[in-house]
Order: C-alpha cells, then sequence, then structure tokens
C-alpha cells in the first residue's frame, strides 16, 4: 500500500516535472525532471532555481507514489550554470552567500541521500548546480557530443559544489585535478572513458536510453535498489569532511577580488586577468 505523502510539485516554477507511466496497483511511477531554459536557451540557476534544484530531492524522496526519477535540461543544454546575477549578489551580500552555500550543501546531500535512483540525461552544455546534480546521479548518461565543464576557477573561487566529493572518486585524481584546476571541458564520449559518466550514447539515443535505464529501475526489487544505492553512498558520505571544506573555501572565495574579474571577464565575454 501507498502512503498519503505526494508533494505538490505545482509549486516549482524553474522545473518541468511529470509523471511517466500509469500508477497500477501500487506501481510507482517515473518522475521527469526537466530543467526549464529561463533564458530561452540553457537552463540557468538563479535564486529560484538553485533553491529548487537543491528542494526536489527530498520531495523525490518522501513521494510514496514514485520509483525514480530522470533529471534532463531543456533547450540547447542540460545545464547553463549559476545566472550570473545570482554571483554577483553572492560576491555583494553576506547574507545571500549564507543562504546560498546551505543550498550548495543540501543539493549534494539530498541527492547522496534520496532513497529513490536517479537517472539524469546530459545533453550540449553541462556546467553549474545542474552539473551537480547530473554528476551525482545513480545512472549518469550523456550523449557523445555533450560538453562538461567545471568552471568555478574560472570564475576565481575553488572548485566546491560536487567536485572534491565525487570526481575523484569516478575518474582518479590525477583526471580530477586536470579537469577541475585547468576547467577543460570533457566531451560526453571522454567522460564515459575516464569514468565520469555512467554511459554515453549517440546523441539521438540519449533520452530514450535513459527512460530506458529508469523503467528498468523503477520495475526491480525497490528494497533491494534503494539499499544498494544507500550502501554505496556510503564512499561519498565518508568524504563529507573533504566537501564541506571545499564549499567552504569556494564560498570564501566568493567574497573576494578574484570573482569580480571573474563575473566582469564572463560578461564582457574575454579571458580573465587574475593578479598574482
Amino acid at each position: 500500500m501507498m502512503g498519503c505523502m505526494t508533494p505538490d510539485y505545482t509549486t516549482y516554477t524553474t522545473l518541468t516535472i511529470t509523471r511517466r507511466g500509469p500508477l497500477i496497483e501500487g506501481i510507482g511511477c517515473v518522475l521527469d525532471i526537466q530543467m526549464k531554459a529561463l533564458n530561452g536557451k540553457l537552463p540557468t540557476a538563479g535564486h529560484a532555481g538553485h533553491r529548487e534544484l537543491a528542494q526536489i530531492w527530498r520531495d523525490v524522496g518522501s513521494d510514496d507514489s514514485v520509483r525514480c526519477a530522470v533529471l534532463r535540461g531543456e533547450g540547447l543544454g542540460f545545464s547553463g550554470g549559476g545566472d550570473l546575477s545570482l554571483v554577483q549578489d553572492m560576491a555583494d551580500d553576506f547574507e545571500t552567500r549564507t543562504r546560498v552555500w546551505k543550498e550548495a550543501r543540501d543539493l549534494v546531500y539530498n541527492v547522496i541521500n534520496c532513497d529513490k535512483p536517479i537517472v539524469s540525461a546530459i545533453h550540449g552544455p553541462a556546467v553549474g548546480a545542474g552539473l551537480v546534480a547530473g554528476l551525482l546521479a545513480d545512472i549518469s548518461i550523456a550523449a557523445k557530443s555533450a560538453k562538461i565543464v567545471d568552471g568555478h576557477t574560472r570564475l576565481g573561487v575553488a572548485a566546491g559544489d560536487h567536485a572534491a566529493i565525487v570526481w575523484p572518486l569516478l575518474c582518479g585524481m590525477a583526471k580530477a585535478k586536470y579537469y577541475l584546476m585547468l576547467c577543460e571541458p570533457i566531451s560526453g564520449e571522454e567522460a564515459e572513458r575516464i569514468g565520469l559518466v555512467s554511459l554515453a550514447v549517440d546523441d539521438d539515443a540519449l533520452l530514450s536510453k535513459a527512460y530506458e535505464v529508469a523503467d528498468r529501475l523503477a520495475n526491480g526489487s525497490q528494497t533491494a535498489i534503494s539499499w544498494t544505492k544507500y550502501a554505496l553512498n556510503n564512499w561519498l558520505r565518508q568524504a563529507g569532511p573533504a566537501f564541506d571544506a571545499s564549499l567552504a573555501l569556494e564560498f570564501m572565495g566568493f567574497s573576494g577580488p578574484d570573482v569580480r574579474e571573474g563575473v566582469a571577464s564572463l560578461r564582457e565575454r574575454r579571458p580573465p586577468s587574475y593578479g598574482s
């Protein structure tokens, strides 16, 4: 018997949330979560988007009618990173910086602790908060042409978010340092080769493959899958102190001078010029 907990997904303004498959005799559905392309091109995390991307995993976990969730992006790519106005507000205002730090912490731990399996379908550019959930998903599927970039050091702050907690575990320390310190882009095909994502598929097969995997998870033993996820994610929980330190250092950077140059250079579409 299913419980009575069904969150009100209509309250989300930056995510389009739909159910795939009917509820038949207590069998749960797959929840399709699409990050909206608010700028008409790429999903971008502003104040509301950042908050909602952290909160949604608590609702997924508490929804008795959901067995699996698929996360994808609308428009030209999976995610376009943080809105520069949000970054500017974080640099200017301590209270905003503190609030967003809590959301960034919750985003990582909420994905890790959500007891429902999460599948991500990554196409086009994948940067920022969306990438956090995309790479922490239990099964990450990327289009071969996807462009994955952790852009923190390009912005002038430490690679916090999910970087320290999961990149070394997925692709090894040498690769993690190379890509995180240099902000080098990684194609979906290369991401699969180094172990950063679970699978890379042809672009036109991305969504169908993600739904296929989600349906298999939804039709499997829910206790076995959930408990396997919980046990495996203890590797990530053990890395919690490294993550907490990286996030603290990232947000300390938002109060410094380099992030202002990083934001200015992005707005002016030029290389940043950081002092010694």
